[in-house]
């Protein structure tokens, strides 16, 4: 059972209170920046992004939160997010090494109250269909979610 706060992300156990911190921030930031995100989105290809964010301009961003060196190194998977965003991101917390961090990738460094985008990845352009599907699992994932705060005692909660 999925446990859902509404001053935070749906948290299901997998976060640790590092990731979450740094997802707090990163949010923070990209809201000041005319973003709306949503955590923990299953993409097209089943793996769920940490963070997605949509612009007004209907630009994609993934932001993918490591929250200690060996969580980085543990994740290989990191690249097949690039295929369902815009700009790819990796959010840290000041205590990790930012050296270690792919420079293909953007960077953001966050503590609990914001973030700063230390480097901008190279920006892409994703196929016309999976912008349409990331958009709508995006969409769905928010609707549900605000239904779940309306109605936390309603159909088809989990």
């Amino acid at each position: 059972m999925t446990i859902f706060e509404p001053s935070q992300a749906p948290i299901d156990g997998r976060q640790s209170e590092t990731a979450l911190m740094i997802a707090r921030g990163v949010r923070r930031m990209l809201r000041a920046r005319g973003f709306s995100t949503v955590t923990e989105l299953p993409l097209l290809d089943g793996r769920r992004a940490d963070v997605v964010a949509l612009h007004g301009d209907g630009s994609l961003l993934i932001v993918e939160i490591k929250s200690s060196i060996a969580d980085f190194r543990a994740d290989r998977k990191w690249r097949d997010y690039a295929a369902h965003c815009d700009r790819l991101y990796f959010a840290i917390s000041a205590e990790m090494p930012a050296e270690i961090m792919p420079i293909d990738a953007g960077l953001i460094i966050a503590d609990p109250y914001g973030a700063e985008i230390l480097r901008d990845p190279e920006p892409q352009r994703i196929a016309p269909a999976t912008r349409r599907a990331v958009l709508l699992r995006f969409a769905q994932a928010a609707a549900d979610r605000l239904h779940r705060l309306a109605d936390p005692n309603g159909m088809g909660n989990s």
